[in-house]
């Protein structure tokens, strides 16, 4: 009999991992399908890891893997990936912000044919305005410049069938951003809308420092723009360094205004020296993810993994308190 496997990448939600398995459990048990919980804490310190301990320990269907140190989400889920062994998979956040009620859902469009199920994000509950507008920003920006189109919206709550599960795993890259990973793999797809509650408790563990690292990774991923701009600002500072040297030429051997301009020269240098070091961090930027991918370091290693000795298939009627 098929069965799914659900990746929950956590980290620091002590919180909502136990309301969060028993929503998962009240509805995947509606949907009459065999099921594999699969938790990747992401170098948690707090009380996490714990919590998930007693859930593997009480219910076979759970199984829980530590990670030796906090590797960032989208390693996390690249982990909780790699260990399904579902005939689908979905991938989802416990916070409770993608809803569980929808699985069943996800699971019917798998069932009508669909190897990929994305969900779309139309808003956020209790979003501030500046995440909501930087959130669109980007999705315009990087759809304007890569060669591939990203869902505007799109979410890491999705099903995944099998075999796209087995193409993802070919994607060996270290600056992971799956989105645009799972918008150029193709397949027979679907979008399902969906608002996001709030946060059930604790706070967003993505800073601003984490969603401009998140939005660098996937630019730098899909599009050579950057690259090609450093170029035609070159380009550009070239033709008007020409212009200024034409200029400095007449006006000194065709006229009698040649005066010493410390002004024309500061500004000249400082333009042109600006210019210089945008386009040399433009290219920095890109020959630093060339040299984190030729180390060849795994991309993370597992500290511990819990599971019940009884298997994936069986099921208990324990829950945690």
């Amino acid at each position: 009999m098929k069965y799914i496997s659900i990746v929950v990448p956590v980290y620091n939600e002590q919180e909502n991992v136990a309301l969060f398995y028993r929503e998962i459990c009240k509805h995947m048990e509606t949907t009459g399908y065999l099921f594999e919980l699969i938790f990747v804490d992401d170098g948690s310190r707090d009380d996490t890891a714990r919590i998930l301990k007693k859930l593997s320990q009480q219910d076979a269907r759970v199984r829980t893997i530590i990670l030796a140190r906090n590797f960032g989400h989208q390693i996390a889920l690249t982990c909780g990936l790699d260990h399904a062994g579902g005939d689908a998979v979905i991938t989802m956040d416990g916070d409770m912000q993608h809803p569980p009620a929808m699985l069943p859902y996800l699971i019917k469009q798998w069932e009508n044919g669909f190897e990929i199920v994305q969900t779309i994000r139309k808003d956020t509950q209790g979003v501030s305005w500046f995440k909501a507008f930087t959130s669109r920003l980007f999705y315009k920006t990087i759809n304007a410049i890569s060669n591939i189109n990203i869902d505007e919206g799109g979410s890491d709550f999705r099903l995944l069938d099998r075999k796209a599960v087995d193409t993802f795993k070919n994607f060996k890259e270290k600056a992971r951003f799956i989105r645009g990973i799972i918008s150029a793999m193709g397949y027979k797809r679907i979008q399902i809308e969906f608002v996001a509650p709030e946060r059930f408790a604790g706070k967003s563990k993505f800073s601003v420092r984490k969603m401009l690292n998140f939005a660098l990774d996937g630019i730098t991923a899909y599009s050579r723009l950057p690259l090609r701009l450093a170029f035609y600002m070159g380009l550009l500072s070239g033709l008007l360094s020409l212009l200024l040297t034409i200029d400095v030429v007449y006006t000194k051997w065709f006229t009698t205004e040649a005066v010493p301009g410390w002004a024309t020269i500061a500004a000249s240098v400082l333009l042109l020296g600006g210019l210089q070091l945008m386009g040399l961090g433009i290219i920095g930027e890109y020959i630093g993810r060339i040299f984190e991918e030729v180390k060849k370091r795994p991309l993370y290693w597992v500290q511990d993994e819990l599971k019940s000795s009884v298997g994936v298939k069986a099921k208990t009627q324990d829950t945690v308190a």
